[in-house]
């Protein structure tokens, strides 16, 4: 097994250990079981459309509810990333543990390579994970199904790494407390920008949709969200797809080309320029 395996591996093991890592599992059963308690009683009070209506309430419904679900994923895969590397630098250095990891083989660039992998990795499974039981929920409870069910997975799972990749680089930089609210921070940023973009596209200003694109550039989780509500519905049309493209929290926008490279070009840079400060950095 290679250096960052060994690092990677190891840092799997350790959050597993944690206790908070197991607070992080009986809340999110609790917010699965809240959400199919919602979706049930949503579905169940579904009134039937008036004559003439053209709008489809179950689309509607099953739509703004997983919709919401994503949001709600987006948000608890980002606290599950920056509580996985909110100290893996600053403080782990701070603590005298990291000193005696890198001062010999594997080195720092794979020591920071191996940490970023493994929570990338758990903070990308997470958000699949539950992404994944909400669409199951929403099915069961409702009879609907996405038009596009693994697309929207992929691209919170790509959220989640996004975030991964921005704590990890203020880990070199913050102290711990500082880095996980400048993180939070930026992610509820990043969610604002996108929805001020959506409210510009609607009422035709420039200026605020420039502020959108400019968040979605800089901050890609949110346009990868954006992306993901929009393979919710992806194929309906009409009213009620006018409707859910609307979407809750934040309008729902087509993944362009550009999107999964930008995406992918952003997460290395980033972990490379954290890599450039780490080995900079005196510990």
């Amino acid at each position: 097994m290679t250096g960052i395996g060994v690092i990677a591996a190891a840092t799997l093991r350790e959050c597993t250990r944690r206790r908070v890592f197991g607070v992080i599992v009986v809340l999110t059963g609790l917010f699965l079981a809240l959400y199919t308690l919602g979706t049930l009683t949503a579905f169940h009070h579904l009134g039937k459309p008036a004559p003439g209506d053209d709008v489809d309430v179950t689309v509607l419904a099953g739509a703004t509810l997983l919709g919401l679900a994503m949001f709600a994923t987006l948000f608890l895969s980002t606290v599950v990333a920056v509580f996985l590397t909110f100290n893996v630098l600053r403080g782990d250095a701070e603590q005298g543990l990291l000193q005696p990891m890198v001062v010999r083989p594997p080195g720092r660039v794979v020591f920071l390579a191996g940490r970023f992998g493994a929570a990338a990795v758990v903070s990308a499974g997470y958000a699949a994970t539950v992404y994944a039981a909400a669409v199951v929920i929403t099915g069961l409870a409702g009879g609907w199904w996405p038009d596009e069910a693994v697309l929207p997975g992929v691209e919170l799972a790509a959220g989640a790494a996004v975030v991964t990749a921005i704590s990890l680089a203020g880990s070199v930089h913050l102290s711990t407390i500082a880095n996980g609210i400048a993180v939070l921070m930026l992610f509820g940023a990043g969610l604002v920008g996108g929805l001020l973009g959506q409210i510009g596209d609607a009422i035709h200003s420039d200026t605020l949709s420039s502020i959108g694109t400019i968040t979605s550039w800089a901050l890609p989780f949110d346009a990868l969200y954006q992306a993901g509500l929009h393979a919710l519905t992806s194929d309906t049309s009409g009213i009620t797809g006018v409707i859910v493209h609307l979407g809750p929290l934040g309008g729902a926008q087509p993944a362009g080309p550009l999107l999964a490279p930008w995406v992918l070009g952003y997460v290395l840079v980033v972990v490379a320029l954290a890599g450039a400060a780490f080995v900079r950095r005196d510990l």
